[in-house]
């Protein structure tokens, strides 16, 4: 086996530690979420509404990065704990408008800590937390950039 290609080797590969972090760090946030009755995804979707509400279900999903077939049944369980209230669109049936209640406004300040308290457990330095999520956010926006062509071809 020694003489295969070293572009399949798994150490070389920039998707495999961006994979195996995601799945690591969400299981760091956990242990901060449950006693708030929280998934990893909807706080994801609560930071979106804390910042945009009242905002569409296509909004969220952009930037969530979630397709609606994950999105709605997450939706629909949120309002279900009385974090958020969805409604159809006055203007068109087809966009779903989705509001904050005032449980859902006031977790943010229960979830305020998090980050902090994410990265003290972690022991991780915040100057190099900062520095690695520019170049995240540099290769997600030249992604996003790149795949667009393809995303609009596959509708």
């Amino acid at each position: 086996m020694d003489h295969q290609p070293t572009d399949l080797h798994l150490d070389r590969q920039v998707c495999f530690p961006l994979y195996a972090i995601s799945r690591l760090l969400t299981r760091f946030y956990q242990p901060l979420l449950e006693p708030l009755g929280l998934t990893y995804p909807q706080y994801i979707v609560l930071m979106i509404l804390w910042e945009d509400a009242p905002c569409t279900v296509s909004h969220i999903g952009e930037r969530a990065q979630l397709g609606s077939n994950t999105l709605t049944p997450l939706l629909k369980r949120m309002q279900g704990q009385g974090l958020i209230r969805r409604k159809r669109s006055a203007q068109d049936e087809r966009v779903v408008d989705i509001d904050l209640t005032p449980a859902g406004i006031a977790l943010r300040d229960q979830c305020a800590c998090i980050p902090t308290e994410l990265f003290t457990a972690i022991g991780y330095p915040s100057s190099e937390a900062q520095a690695l999520k520019l170049q995240l956010d540099q290769l997600l926006a030249h992604l996003r950039r790149v795949s667009a062509p393809h995303n609009a071809s596959a509708k």
